[in-house]
């Protein structure tokens, strides 16, 4: 069976005053298409260490933010979990020795360190999502789309997607498990969990 790896780069703008969330679904599909991958997986990863990759569906109502409905919620709760880096020393870092790093690798001020927040939203989240390609197309499901989140909203900046799409040009056999059956996932309990407890039999026996 012939394995096959397609990797490609995007380059985004975020805008710095507010976290940013960019739909990059219509590029990743055309990649899956140009990788001529018909079966396997696709890795959309962040660059970065203040940004997160997720799907979820698209809430389609803006507001003034320019965030979707869905978005704002999801940023309102991290914010309740993980503040707003607002004045300094609210968090450990950055400390004076990563200050100092921050100068040496030319940073334009230590402001640009105030960015412990987005570090840790980013943790929480998670920095990539894999998702699975089926006879040539993208499966997202009905509702699905990508996006890629910055949460450092210290600068406006230019940030990196790695896409990875990894399998197979060749047609798979049958997907069905078991023919397609419906999994019973519910509890099965043990003739011994099902026996009467004695505790019981009182009342039973009124």
């Amino acid at each position: 069976m012939d394995y096959k790896v397609f990797q490609k780069e995007l380059e985004l703008q975020s805008k710095g005053w507010i976290p940013t969330f960019h739909d990059i679904s219509k590029e990743i599909i055309e990649i899956v298409e140009a990788s001529g991958i018909k079966n396997g997986t696709v890795c959309i990863a962040s660059h970065h260490t203040t940004c997160s990759v997720m799907v979820q569906e698209a809430s389609h109502d803006i507001d003034s933010f320019d965030l979707e409905f869905l978005q704002h919620d999801l940023l309102d709760i991290m914010r309740k979990m993980i503040p707003d880096f607002a004045e300094e020393h609210q968090y450990r870092h950055p400390g004076p020795i990563h200050a100092q790093f921050g100068r040496y690798v030319n940073e334009p001020g230590d402001f640009t360190s105030m960015n412990t927040d987005g570090h840790l939203r980013s943790v929480f989240f998670g920095r990539s999502e894999t998702m699975t390609i089926k006879d040539g197309v993208l499966d997202g499901g009905e509702f699905a789309h990508i996006y890629f989140i910055d949460w450092d909203h210290v600068r406006a900046r230019r940030r990196q997607v790695n896409v990875t799409v990894m399998g197979t040009t060749e047609d798979v056999d049958d997907r069905k498990w078991n023919n397609g059956e419906v999994i019973d996932t519910g509890r099965k309990y043990t003739e011994a969990e099902k026996a009467n407890m004695e505790e019981f039999d009182l009342q039973l026996k009124r």
